[in-house]
């Protein structure tokens, strides 16, 4: 079998040891770093004895993405701007084509260096110190003519104090040497801001700050608000499509009989309770055991977990049900959708339906256990006593988060609010919605308002304190 043949069919375990002939030496692969099966493979390699970094491409049009590659890193070494040194290209006597480029040898992507910080709330300083960076270079970029359209943290390696820009398939010289448009930085920048949580937008003059002292430049502020609106809206969209399909972040197992879908690196730890989740409820306390679902708490190896079994109560229920995605599919869908707009829930980490062809029947979603205490006990019943500021703080950030992204929650009891290290979780999504008519959503955020004061009595300090602070409906729709 050639190595093309060997790597197309490997999937996502590509072959170690390997090890194969280039013009540049003999290569031994000594670990994957990231594998697109069937298309693109990258890997920490000893090429006759020097460290170097490989990509091979080995889908149809491998050519054409090698040569983009090249193109990319060859634009930014003209401009010199600092990526890692091409060693090399070309196509293997099988087909495959290479780019072998230096081994950055302890760097880290801003990315591992922003997930490592012990706050990415907006503002945070050494959160903007990092993003600062990012921005710094960028404007460097811009300054050249040049612009990198898959514009993320994880495209940008720091080693000791040097930081390189990566990814070179991504790397357009749309004016090379001479600046770019206003317009042109505003569309470019707004795919790196786009991948800030929504509450940075407010900061988005101080977060251009180091942008502008190497490329100053007349912005439009409100043009580029928009087109962060309208990058993050698809990628929210390429995001929620993703996990409910096999891809690097999600595995999904489809037959006649059941659809599953796991957080790809929990596969290995859930595999036995995906196989039999209604195991999960033997012998175990039940957090809520109605007619139409059942929730339980568990312990797997040594992780606290909840499952959420959607029950069918009867055939005339299944008949309501069959036709129509579960509720388990719609509150991991929704889960997830709050996930990347950085509002506070449990994770989601996997969902089961039971099915028969296209019918829905029963189905589970897995998700993080939240050891935080509900909004009732943690605020009291009796109403008679108004937050204290770190609580009225987070409560009014979630509806703030919520407001901005126009969700409604359709059970806003105090009950599916958890406070939790200083913050407030939502659960029980699965009446949640994303509006897109301004009515609807007017008429949706009002009746969670009202809902959620209505958890205390009528004229309590408590519900008077949140009926003037809560923002209504009237006063969003722009």
């Amino acid at each position: 079998m050639s190595l093309l043949a060997e790597l197309r069919a490997s999937g996502r375990q590509p072959p170690l040891p390997c090890e194969f002939e280039l013009p540049q030496g003999h290569v031994h692969v000594l670990r994957w770093l990231r594998v697109l099966p069937g298309k693109r493979l990258v890997a920490e390699v000893d090429c006759a004895g020097q460290p170097g970094l490989l990509k091979l491409f080995i889908a149809g049009g491998a050519e054409r993405h090698c040569q983009r590659e090249v193109e990319g890193l060859v634009a930014l070494e003209a401009q010199d701007v600092a990526t890692p040194a091409l060693y090399g290209h070309g196509a293997m006597p099988d087909g495959i084509h290479f780019v072998l480029t230096a081994y950055l040898d302890g760097a880290r992507s801003l990315q591992q260096q922003w997930e490592l910080l012990d706050s990415r709330a907006a503002g945070d300083s050494a959160a903007m110190t990092l993003l600062g960076r990012a921005l710094a270079l960028i404007a460097d970029m811009h300054r050249k003519g040049l612009v990198q359209t898959d514009l993320h943290l994880g495209n940008f390696l720091l080693q000791e104090q040097q930081l390189y820009v990566i990814d070179g398939d991504a790397v357009q010289a749309l004016s090379a040497g001479q600046p770019l448009s206003a317009e042109q930085v505003e569309d470019n920048l707004a795919i790196f801001l786009a991948q800030l949580d929504p509450e940075w937008d407010a900061l988005g003059e101080l977060l251009l700050v180091d942008y502008l002292q190497h490329n100053p430049l007349a912005l439009n502020p409100d043009r580029l608000a928009r087109q962060v609106t309208q990058v993050r809206q698809r990628r929210l969209n390429d995001y929620l499509s993703k996990t409910l399909r096999d891809c690097t972040a999600f595995a999904v197992r489809r037959t006649w009989r059941r659809f599953c879908v796991v957080v790809r690196e929990e596969l290995d730890s859930l595999s036995g309770l995906l196989a039999r989740p209604d195991e999960a409820f033997d012998d175990q306390p039940l957090l809520k055991d109605g007619g139409s679902s059942t929730v339980a708490r568990f312990t797997q190896q040594g992780r606290e977990l909840v499952i959420k079994r959607y029950n069918i109560k009867s055939v005339a229920h299944w008949f309501k049900r069959f036709w129509r995605p579960s509720r388990a599919w719609h509150s991991w869908l929704a889960a997830h959708r709050l996930q990347f707009l950085g509002i506070a829930t449990p994770a989601p980490l996997a969902m089961i339906e039971q099915r028969f062809g296209p019918l829905r029947h029963r189905a589970w979603l897995i998700t993080d256990y939240c050891a935080g205490v509900d909004l009732l006990q943690h605020l009291g019943v009796d109403g008679q006593v108004v937050p204290s500021p770190q609580t009225a703080d987070a409560m009014l950030t979630l509806f703030g988060q919520l407001v901005q992204a126009r969700i409604s929650h359709g059970d806003l009891k105090a009950t599916n609010l958890l406070w939790y290290q200083g913050r407030v979780s939502l659960i029980d999504l699965d009446a949640m919605k994303e509006h897109r008519s301004d009515r609807s959503w007017q008429l949706a955020w009002q009746r969670d308002r009202q809902r959620f004061i209505r958890n205390w009595p009528q004229g309590s300090p408590l519900a008077a304190w949140l009926d003037e602070r809560m923002p209504h409906a009237t006063s969003i729709s722009g």
